[in-house]
């Protein structure tokens, strides 16, 4: 990604972090199916950016941390 590309801002919760963090280091994104190859390149753009940006708190969560954070995310979806 480069530094003056224009970027747009989006926040988080913590919950939504820790999940999409640890998904995102546990997956093999040549698995995850894309239409077009932009899209994993985004996929890892966004790790990334997560391990860049995100305190340490996000990215040195516990087991027991991602479960929570889990439950927290998936405790109102609805669908």
């Amino acid at each position: 990604m480069e530094d003056d590309a224009p970027t747009v801002s989006v926040r988080l919760s913590r919950a939504d972090a820790v999940v999409l963090f640890d998904w995102l280091m546990t997956t093999d994104l040549d698995s995850v199916p894309v239409a077009h190859p932009a899209q994993k390149q985004a996929l890892a753009d966004l790790l990334s950016r997560l391990e860049w940006a995100a305190d340490a708190d996000v990215a040195g969560a516990t087991d027991e941390d991602i479960a929570a954070a889990r439950s927290e995310v998936a405790r109102d979806m609805g669908w």
